[in-house]
């Protein structure tokens, strides 16, 4: 589940509120399009730079109508083709259809299944009682107990809303009634959820890898490199993932024990023989996909419709969480949230068919190779443009808008298209967790009933800690790579 995937954020709330304001955002999209009907009939000179500024200019400013995400990138893509370019409408229609015919897209509605069944189920509470038994006697028992249980249920569920759900409706109200402060648990959930996105197996990453699939650029070196695939993603989201976990964990076991906050007793042998007893159908899931996946035993996308059709196994037989009577009204959920993101997918194809048939990304790699900057500036500026896009839209869309775009200028650099793919994903996961579009902070204060104000302010100490985890992965390729390397994947 990675809702809500459709919805774009509006204009800022002081701009509606003057007349003046609310007029200049409605407008500027149709003086825009006015432009490139004027373009058209040779009234306004139509050069390349034109060309390029007015598709970015009408997508942001349509955006900022408040229009979802993917409308504004219809809509550009439509006022372009019938006015600023010379495609064939065949061929349009013909990339509609073809461009979203990938076997890897039929991963997202299987695991936005399984994520439903797992979170409506007790699989997350299970989760929750093995790592409190495990790790609840240190300082801050049941905010570590949060971030292991994150982690965990992140391997088996491959959205971070769903994470932050799932683990933040039962663990929240038990810190409360312990004594923890509100803002303890809400940013240390808050922020473990986005682990979801990052341990695989991870529907951001498979977007990654749709968003690039067939692409081939050229390196440093002259030769052919071609984009990731959605395995050598999840092989290389294990170690970063992990390792981001237990920066969470230091965190909030130093925030606890600097302010003395309460911890469990420590749990017997026995107790955490029953904890894990209790939850190993669900620890299970993990061997079975990821394991799978990693043998070659499955492909990604029969891996993902292996875990729906063993969520609704355990959901419903095993744990009988959910009487069969629900299920319909799972199965309905989810299509809703596939078809959501379905159609953000094929907006973003025509709009990256259209780049393409410009040269924009081909153009800018150039640009890039002759402007002198090398792969550590370049990051640089990357890990800025994404974190700021964090600010106006949401993960998916901006892999599926940016990934096509910026793919051929780090591969012109020599980066490895799996470490920026990751990178892409830590990228994603901060932008989760800071206003004022982060899903996880309205995930958090719907559970909370804490404001959007408060729950940034009780985040922050866990988001500067993955903003040095999101300096680490982009300076440190061996961080995401090895583990591919030694599978023998790269």
């Amino acid at each position: 589940m990675n809702a809500p995937a459709q919805i774009a954020p509006g204009a800022p709330k002081e701009a509606w509120g003057s007349p003046r304001g609310g007029l200049l955002i409605i407008g500027a999209p149709v003086l825009l399009a006015l432009a490139c009907f004027a373009a058209k009939f040779g009234i306004l000179p139509v050069g390349d730079s034109f060309r390029v500024g007015m598709i970015f200019a009408l997508l942001v400013a349509l955006m900022l109508t408040g229009m979802p995400i993917s409308i504004a990138l219809g809509l550009t893509v439509m006022t372009f083709l019938f006015t600023l370019t010379t495609v064939p409408m065949d061929s349009v229609a013909l990339k509609l259809f073809t461009g979203i015919e990938k076997f890897e897209i039929m991963a997202i509605p299987f695991f936005i299944l399984a994520g439903n069944f797992l979170t409506h189920g007790g699989v997350a509470r299970r989760m929750i009682n093995f790592a409190s038994a495990m790790v609840g006697h240190w300082y801050g028992g049941l905010g570590l107990a949060g971030v292991v249980a994150c982690a965990l249920f992140a391997a088996v569920s491959g959205s971070s809303p769903a994470t932050v759900v799932a683990i933040g409706s039962i663990l929240l109200p038990a810190m409360a009634r312990q004594g923890f402060p509100q803002r303890f648990g809400a940013g240390v959930i808050t922020t473990s959820g986005a682990l979801g996105i990052l341990i695989p197996p991870s529907i951001v990453m498979v977007m990654y890898a749709v968003a690039t699939s067939g692409m081939v650029v050229q390196g440093p070196d002259g030769k052919a490199v071609t984009s990731a695939s959605v395995g050598q993603l999840f092989v290389a989201g294990v170690i970063p993932g992990l390792m981001l976990a237990a920066f969470l964990g230091a965190t909030t076991f130093y925030r606890a024990w600097k302010n003395g906050y309460p911890r469990l007793e420590k749990a017997s042998l026995g107790e955490r023989w029953r904890t894990f007893r209790e939850s190993i159908w669900g620890l299970a899931l993990i061997v079975i996909v990821i394991g799978g996946i990693y043998t070659g035993a499955f492909t990604p996308t029969e891996a993902a419709a292996m875990s729906a059709v063993y969520s609704f196994f355990i959901t419903v037989f095993v744990y009988k969480d959910m009487k069969l009577a629900d299920v319909p009204r799972t199965l309905l959920s989810s299509a809703n949230m596939s078809a959501m993101l379905l159609y953000i997918i094929t907006n973003a194809v025509l709009f990256s068919f259209l780049m393409t048939s410009e040269q924009i990304p081909q153009a800018m790699a150039a640009w890039i190779g002759d402007s002198g900057f090398n792969w550590i500036t370049f990051l640089l500026v990357v890990n800025i443009l994404l974190l700021l896009a964090g600010n106006v839209m949401e993960p998916s869309s901006i892999v599926l808008i940016m990934a096509p775009i910026l793919f051929p200028m780090a591969v012109k650099l020599g980066i490895d298209p799996v470490h920026f793919g990751i990178l892409i994903v830590v990228n994603m996961e901060v932008g989760m967790c800071h206003p004022p579009v982060g899903l996880n902070l309205y995930v958090a204060s719907g559970i909370t009933k804490m404001g959007i104000t408060e729950l940034t302010i009780a985040v922050w100490p866990w988001l500067l800690t993955m903003l040095v985890f999101l300096v680490i992965v982009t300076y440190w390729p061996g961080l995401s790579l090895w583990l591919p390397r030694t599978l023998g994947m790269l």
